[in-house]
């Protein structure tokens, strides 16, 4: 823990930080709210002007009916899973083995909707369309996390996706798109929001991740399932009073990043070709699929954390502030590049990465 505290601390005084946008600090919202009127209507209970208004352009942007705007993405998600349960009369449903439900939201979806889940696939790979035509229990919906994040953010060729949810829509599946990062992959896919979204008969999108809003998500599909949705997030509590502050950063956050998604995805394929030219490193994906990825070091973590303090204290470019154990002798930790990444000096970045290589070759790995 020692270790860990001296690796934040000296990332916290390196001049450059690699990844993401910058500090999730109060100055995200106020720089949101800068030239918002003062004067302007908020929403109250999940109506008004700001919130209608907003969840109209969600709906178009991502070609699906309707939208609700949620104050979490956990909230929309097991809302979603339960009325697909409902209206199919089946309290099952698929998803990977690392599904953000499945690991990080203390079993919401089977402590307080009783809903079954079928894990699919190996946890280390993708979910593919053979996972799907042989599954023995029958299920209401299969949800496709895209990209997957907790391997790396891979993704399945865009050929799989259409193949899989032909077969869901030919044997009665409902397929649920969980896209917290949904903006993040329409490069690689070379796709339109809502073509990728047509595949899907609903779909949840996260605006504090890529984006680097203050919170909230969108859920999309058609008008029945959405107002079905609305009165869930009601008896969940999501109707705060007024959502406006999430609901403004979503907004301006949308309009200043979604167009730059595209070169955070070459900048993440560049900066994963630096981190596999250095020995005992590893990339995954290889070559990234979009601005996210993780990189995996055969080297015990202290070992790690001693040689990236040195290079931070003596370059000022700050890789990453956590690493997390593999194993007794390998680590790991993500990447999810954003604005900073185009402002670190190149020659830097560079003297950095020969820093790593160096160390890691010095001590044998």
């Amino acid at each position: 823990m020692k270790k860990n505290g001296n690796l934040i601390d000296a990332f916290k005084q390196t001049k450059y930080q690699v990844a993401g946008h910058g500090p999730r600090d109060i100055q995200v919202l106020k720089e949101a709210l800068d030239d918002v009127d003062g004067q302007k209507e908020s929403d109250m209970y999940g109506k008004g002007k700001i919130i209608e208004d907003f969840q109209e352009k969600m709906a178009t942007y991502l070609g699906k009916e309707n939208a609700v705007f949620f104050p979490s993405g956990t909230m929309s998600q097991q809302i979603a899973l339960r009325i697909w349960c409902d209206t199919m009369r089946i309290n099952k449903v698929a998803y990977h083995p690392l599904s953000h439900l499945e690991i990080h939201e203390e079993d919401g979806l089977k402590e307080l909707h009783r809903i079954q889940t079928v894990l699919l696939a190996d946890a280390g790979r993708l979910i593919q369309l053979e996972d799907v035509m042989y599954m023995e229990e029958e299920v209401a919906c299969l949800l496709l996390e895209l990209p997957q994040r907790e391997i790396g953010g891979q993704l399945p060729d865009y050929e799989t996706l259409e193949s899989i949810s032909a077969y869901c829509r030919e044997k009665g599946i409902k397929l649920h798109l969980d896209g917290a990062r949904i903006f993040e992959i329409l490069p690689f896919y070379k796709k339109a929001a809502a073509e990728l979204c047509s595949l899907f008969d609903s779909v949840y999108v996260s605006f504090y991740k890529g984006i680097g809003g203050v919170a909230g998500a969108i859920l999309a599909g058609d008008t029945p399932f959405i107002e079905e949705s609305k009165i869930w997030k009601r008896r969940y509590g999501g109707d705060l009073i007024s959502l406006s502050p999430y609901i403004i950063s979503a907004d301006y956050y949308f309009n200043k990043r979604l167009g730059k998604m595209g070169q955070y995805y070459e900048e993440a394929q560049e900066l994963a070709g630096l981190y596999n030219g250095c020995k005992g490193i590893t990339t995954k994906p290889l070559v990234p699929v979009s601005n996210m990825f993780h990189v995996h070091f055969h080297i015990p973590k202290e070992k790690l954390e001693t040689i990236l303090i040195s290079i931070y204290k003596e370059t000022g470019i700050g890789l990453t502030s956590y690493v997390r154990e593999t194993s007794e002798e390998a680590c790991h930790y993500e990447v999810s590049l954003g604005d900073r990444y185009a402002d670190v000096p190149k020659e830097e970045l560079h003297k950095a990465f020969q820093m790593l290589d160096e160390g890691l070759r010095k001590i044998g790995y």
